[in-house]
């Protein structure tokens, strides 16, 4: 297998990365939020964008057919799912992809649920549509340690708030659950019965730890392809989310059909050509390197969460996929605005602010473990010193 470099830290602060923006960082604070990695490319994705460049001409671009022959083949070799062409519908990222189903498929002031601790821009998204936002609080499994769907709640909402349409995260962000077959098919089956259309935003899709798996929504059953659109990209498997090109998966033809004239009518049926070419580098050259990645990350989450369940009061959530790791700072009862001052200015970390996952995620914060085991290492010390037992 080919050695790749997991180690080098790259100094991002002259390359207008967005997680190295804050001006705290250039004094020493470790940004570890935004949900991109700090690792090099492997040597095709490299060597793509270089061939990308050295033509010197940037004119409009289309998809190969190789490309989407890709995506299909990644698909069905990782995750067993067998799909047409036709089914693929290109955008430029999934959070788009989510507002032109929105936009396509509900109307203003119709009820949109997603379950909260939820990624910020998916209840964004729905505000900004003017649409009804409807929460669920997932539920928390003491034994487990992992986040539980409240299917009674769910219901009721779906009962009671005119829910035309459910943005669902698998794997779940913030918190890196890895929903069993047995939860999806409860949920498309509630979903069958109440006539709400369920938005499958799967683009941790290849992220995945310990022995778990990950189910696409599709290929629990086959009904439920007629209420369904499953969302994805290469872009957060190979960190490669500037270049802007991800994918819905969209079997029924009814819902593509309306899907696709949104989308024109937005104009958003036009994708980044390095995109397109580094998506494809991507799904065929990258299989080794994720192989060679995932035992870093599965080695930096195990890290994280020994070193500060061990020396602090904070209760780590282990993701059992994605490498964002869910905290619980409630014990040492501090409010927000406190909380993330001291992890600033104490423990010299920038963390996403768990409120703007919802109100669970109170007292919370969300730490990004993509990055060299040296500098994992530096953070956690960093955060046991500032929040010790």
């Amino acid at each position: 297998m080919t050695i790749y470099d997991f180690t080098t830290q790259p100094n991002r602060l002259a390359h207008r990365a967005v997680k190295y923006q804050a001006p705290e960082v250039k004094y020493g604070v470790l940004p570890l939020w935004i949900a991109d990695m700090d690792f090099l490319a492997f040597p095709a994705l490299v060597e793509t964008a270089q061939a990308y460049v050295d033509h010197h001409l940037y004119g409009y671009s289309y998809a190969s057919d190789s490309l989407f022959e890709r995506i299909s083949d990644w698909e069905e070799k990782r995750h067993h799912y067998h799909y047409s062409r036709e089914s693929i519908v290109l955008v430029e990222g999934v959070v788009p992809a989510i507002g032109i189903a929105i936009q396509a498929f509900t109307d203003k002031n119709d009820g949109i649920l997603i379950n909260t601790p939820a990624y910020p821009p998916f209840a964004r998204t729905i505000q900004l549509n003017d649409r009804k936002l409807v929460t669920s609080e997932l539920l928390f499994d003491e034994e487990e340690g992992q986040f539980l769907l409240n299917f009674d709640e769910i219901e009721q909402l779906f009962k009671n708030q005119k829910v035309k349409m459910f943005i669902f995260c698998s794997p779940q962000n913030p918190g890196g659950r890895v929903w069993s077959a047995f939860e999806l098919n409860r949920l498309g089956e509630l979903c069958q019965t109440y006539s709400v259309l369920l938005i499958s935003d799967e683009i941790h899709q290849d992220l995945v730890w310990n022995g778990h798996e990950h189910h696409s929504f599709h290929t629990i059953s086959p009904d439920f392809k007629k209420f369904s659109i499953v969302l994805s990209s290469a872009t957060k498997t190979f960190n490669i989310a500037d270049t802007k090109c991800s994918f819905a998966l969209i079997e029924d033809e009814v819902l593509r059909e309306a899907y696709l004239k949104q989308r024109l009518a937005n104009n958003q049926h036009e994708i980044n050509g390095l995109g397109l070419l580094m998506t494809e580098t991507a799904f065929q050259e990258g299989e080794q390197w994720l192989e060679a990645l995932k035992p870093v990350i599965e080695k930096n989450i195990d890290y994280i969460y020994a070193e500060l369940s061990q020396k602090t009061k904070i209760k780590v959530m282990k993701p059992q996929g994605t490498y964002l790791i869910w905290l619980d700072f409630s014990a040492y009862a501090l409010s927000d605005h406190a909380l993330h001052e001291k992890l600033l200015h104490e423990a010299k970390v920038i963390l996403n602010e768990g409120i703007s996952f919802g109100k669970g995620g109170a007292s919370h914060a969300r730490l990004n473990v993509a990055a060299p085991f040296s500098v994992i290492q530096d953070a956690s010390q960093r955060i046991c010193d500032a929040f010790k037992k």
